[in-house]
């Protein structure tokens, strides 16, 4: 069996394993290979983030035009909004991703990798010989993640975030199995596809991770859309009818029937959004001693690393390209005798949900920061009491909140829903991570007129003694 040798061996070509080779190796005339057996660029770039939010922006567009007067109201046209995700992803064609990876002096190899032994990575292409990967420095795991869907649902032939962001055929009737993110913005551009949409909720809320006010807020987004969204209810059975001819030349793929704790709900689909689980089966984790838990608690021998959604984190890109951009660093470093600086800080992880509104968070909410232990004070406002959200919209939902710890006056968390929230999510970010004082913020002046004048609003609402520095602890 043919080997070959590096000094990097990256399993998974996603974003977060595209960073860490690149980090890895940039610049220091060190080798780097990454194994894919599917497409380069992962699920971000072909069945997640990318298609999903190519299908949103324009739902969003359309929207503004409605609630803005002198502009005539959009539609969505169903045959142009897939064509335009089918030129986000490229037609589901990664050659642009291989030449970027060529030109970042990063080989390439195709087909199904497997650890077999220290430093050791098999390969299994899908035609021709299987190949050994030998890392003189280091193997690194960015195999993402999977798809929730448990047995009880195999029969029914249930679709998964893949299928909804490839949609093809829109169907009349879509059940929406999960509240999450995946589920609230499948929900909402399926709706504008004009797919009649039930989201089953097993939870109370919608975004159970978010602030309750988010979730609320997108609830009556969703139901304004026309989308029925039933909370607190279970589903106990689902079947699927065999296939019939319809006599129009289409078959269709046989009705689903899902038996819920509110009663039956029939449907042309359902679509599973209960979460993802890190992709670590059959990558020969014990042919080094170790299990999927190994990994995803980080106990792991110093050659190797897992980064993005392996590693059992946010199952987020930009989180996993950091992780990956801290990871290549340490190699890099190490390869050169040296250690990589890092903050002391742990990194705060945003997040964007890009429904209608649009939520952005980062950071602990009041809940979190309770239980952790910190004394809070929290404020909160209207989104629309800025002159900037006014002028985006004529109606603006939702409210902007900051957490902070009562004694050191740090920013905490913060959460915005309206229009365009994700823009106001790095200031934030940028606040959280850098440990800067509530005081110092309100020297941070916003352009007027945006909605970036929240954070005035925001500041304005807490008590005065937060306009300087606290008092010096006790002696």
């Amino acid at each position: 069996m043919e080997t070959v040798e590096y000094d990097v061996v990256v399993i998974g070509a996603g974003p977060a394993g595209e960073n860490a080779a690149q980090y890895a190796v940039e610049g220091t005339g060190r080798t780097a290979v990454l194994v894919e057996h599917e497409l380069l660029g992962g699920e971000c770039s072909y069945w997640a983030c990318i298609p999903s939010k190519a299908l949103l922006r324009p739902v969003a567009a359309a929207d503004v035009t409605a609630d803005l007067p002198g502009v005539s109201t959009a539609h969505v046209a169903t045959k142009a909004l897939l064509e335009r995700r089918d030129t986000w992803v490229s037609h589901y064609d990664d050659s642009g991703q291989v030449e970027w990876a060529n030109g970042a002096g990063l080989d390439v190899v195709r087909g199904e990798a497997r650890l077999s032994g220290e430093r050791s990575v098999r390969v299994s292409p899908a035609d021709g010989a299987d190949v050994v990967l030998r890392a003189r420095q280091a193997v690194v795991i960015a195999t993402g993640s999977a798809a929730h869907v448990p047995d009880e649902y195999a029969d029914a032939l249930p679709w998964d975030s893949r299928d909804a962001t490839g949609v093809v055929e829109v169907p009349d009737r879509l059940v929406v199995v999960g509240g999450g993110v995946v589920a609230c913005e499948a929900a909402t551009w399926m709706a504008a596809l004009g797919s009649s949409v039930t989201l089953v909720v097993r939870g109370p809320r919608l975004l159970g991770r978010t602030e309750p006010f988010a979730g609320e807020a997108v609830l009556a987004g969703l139901r304004e859309r026309g989308v029925t969204v039933l909370l607190g209810t279970s589903v106990e059975d689902v079947r699927r009818a065999a296939p019939e001819d319809t006599g129009t030349g289409r078959v269709h793929g046989g009705t689903v029937t899902l038996t819920t704790t509110g009663g039956e709900i029939e449907a042309d689909e359902v679509l599973l959004a209960i979460g993802r689980s890190p992709r670590l089966d059959d990558l020969g984790l014990s042919s080094v001693g170790l299990t999927a838990d190994d990994v995803t608690d980080g106990r792991l021998p110093e050659w190797l690393h897992v980064v993005g959604d392996a590693s059992g984190g946010p199952p987020l890109t930009h989180w996993g390209k950091h992780q990956a951009r801290v990871v290549g660093a340490r190699i890099a470093a190490a390869a050169a005798g040296e250690v990589a600086w890092e903050p002391d800080r742990e990194a705060p992880v945003p997040q964007v949900v890009f429904t209608e509104p649009e939520v952005a968070s980062v950071g602990l909410t009041e809940a979190q920061a309770r239980d952790a232990g910190h004394e809070v004070v929290v404020t909160r406002v209207p989104t629309s009491s800025a002159a900037g959200t006014g002028l985006l919209r004529d109606h603006v939902a939702g409210d902007a909140q900051l957490v902070i710890d009562a004694d050191t006056r740090l920013l905490l968390g913060a959460t915005f829903v309206g229009p365009e929230a994700g823009e106001m999510l790095h200031a934030a970010t940028v606040a959280v991570t850098g440990g800067v004082p509530v005081h110092v913020l309100r020297h941070a002046v916003p352009s007027y007129p945006t909605a970036s004048e929240l954070w005035v609003r925001l500041l304005e609402e807490l008590p005065p003694s937060f306009r300087t520095p606290p008092p010096p602890p006790p002696a």
